[in-house]
């Protein structure tokens, strides 16, 4: 990924939180040459001083025949926050641009036996659902549902490099900074909220 000065990202604790907090990520491989992906609930883990990140898929979903076929790092891609930023927003002219946070993570894949994918899924479902009046969690669930494990292909990625970009509009001086903020907040658009609540963070977080 293609990262600018200015929005690289190197905190290590700062980008596992991002991760964790946009669990839902796009798994990338290759097949003969072309590009495979699925979006998918992952999950982040540490066993020392690795990183891993485990998910499921479908058993019909061919992706995961990938994963012993190629000798290639696999790619997840996390997204967080993103909004269009008008040129109109600066004190000079300039040209349009979109603020975004983006993760990427390269590493290599393996199969999970089907006592570490039902392991993972009880964490994924305790991480879900703990918090509800109902949990449907792995003890409530009838024997013919866990049998549908056998439909579900789990794997684990040991992490090796990551890439981080949060391009929250650092280049711009301190007024276009807040009035992009501003303009944010009014445009009346989840996204364009996100990402003004993010910048305001930013901007506490730096004066802390």
């Amino acid at each position: 990924m293609y990262i600018p000065k200015y929005f690289k990202v190197t905190d290590v604790n700062e980008i596992m939180d991002f991760v964790q907090n946009n669990s839902f990520g796009t798994l990338v491989t290759t097949e003969k040459g072309k590009p495979l992906a699925t979006h998918l609930p992952l999950e982040l883990h540490k066993q020392g001083d690795d990183y891993y990140i485990t998910g499921h898929m479908a058993y019909a979903n061919p992706q995961w025949k990938t994963f012993e076929a190629e000798n290639d790092n696999v790619l997840v891609m996390y997204q967080g926050s993103h909004a269009y930023i008008s040129s109109s927003w600066y004190a000079h002219e300039n040209v349009p641009t979109w603020n975004y946070q983006s993760v990427h993570i390269y590493g290599t894949a393996s199969i999970m036996s089907e006592q570490e994918l039902e392991e993972d899924l009880i964490l994924l479902l305790q991480k879900y659902e703990g918090h509800r009046k109902y949990p449907v969690l792995w003890e409530s669930l009838s024997p013919q549902t866990k049998k549908q494990i056998k439909g579900i292909i789990g794997f684990k990625i040991k992490i090796q490099e990551i890439q981080a970009a949060y391009k929250l509009s650092q280049n711009r001086n301190e007024t276009d900074y807040r009035n992009i903020i501003n303009q944010l907040q009014h445009e009346g658009n989840p996204n364009s909220n996100q990402m003004a609540e993010l910048m305001e963070k930013r901007v506490k977080d730096h004066n802390q």
